[in-house]
């Protein structure tokens, strides 16, 4: 019997999205912790097959509690090697825990919405074909940690993909369902005012042209995530 994949969230309502039906469609258990709202972390990954630390409207430079103890658990699916992947804000928690920046675009830009994403040779050689734009929500991004291997980038934000071993760090959000976006883009509309941000109706118009390509390239991932 496969054991569960550790999932973190940061609000009440989130959910692992595509990636949590994808993960159960390879018949993985989810077991879902908010460490925000009290719910402790394993201190081994014995139990677990992987961990995935999703996004939020918070930042990884925050000061909170919550966020520096995920941020340091980071150290146990790192230490003992098991699969790891952080989205968004779970990335940005992952560069900090490997000695990278968090920071804001130096002109204030932010992505909200769908952006090009240029495959390295190295993101290559984890998912051959990549989609051509990504669905983002975020305006800090990361750097490139020493001794990570970066596995695909983008214009406003160089870095949108790294890996450290098992451990994999996504600035994008490959999670997003449809639901997901028509909430996102309701409860977070003040974020499309910002500079660079999409209005909501390219969000839309966008995921038409670019979702296909995303949900083939986050099966490959997750297979071979969940396998290396």
């Amino acid at each position: 019997m496969q054991q569960p994949i550790l999932i973190v969230l940061h609000q009440e309502n989130s959910t692992p999205g595509r990636i949590g039906n994808a993960l159960q469609d390879l018949g993985f258990a989810l077991d879902i912790r908010r460490p925000r709202f009290g719910d402790e972390l394993p201190p081994t990954m014995a139990a677990h097959t992987g961990a995935i630390i999703f996004g939020g409207p918070m930042s990884a430079n925050d000061e909170d509690d919550y966020i520096r103890r995920e941020t340091d658990w980071i150290g146990v699916p790192l230490k003992e090697g098991k699969p790891f992947l952080g989205i968004c804000l779970g990335a940005q928690m992952l560069a900090r825990h490997l000695g990278g920046k968090v920071f804001k675009h130096p002109l204030g830009q932010a992505e909200i919405g769908y952006y090009p994403v240029r495959p390295t040779v190295a993101g290559r050689a984890v998912v051959e074909t990549w989609p051509d734009c990504v669905y983002q929500w975020h305006r800090e991004g990361f750097d490139l940690p020493a001794g990570a291997e970066l596995l695909a980038e983008g214009d406003t934000f160089e870095v949108q993909a790294i890996r450290a071993g098992r451990a994999f760090a996504l600035q994008f959000h490959p999670d997003v369902t449809h639901a997901m976006m028509h909430r996102w883009t309701t409860q977070g509309h003040e974020r499309m005012a910002l500079p660079g941000a999409k209005p909501r109706h390219e969000h839309f118009a966008d995921r038409a042209v670019y979702d296909y390509s995303a949900r083939a390239w986050l099966s490959v991932f997750l297979e071979r995530w969940v396998g290396q």
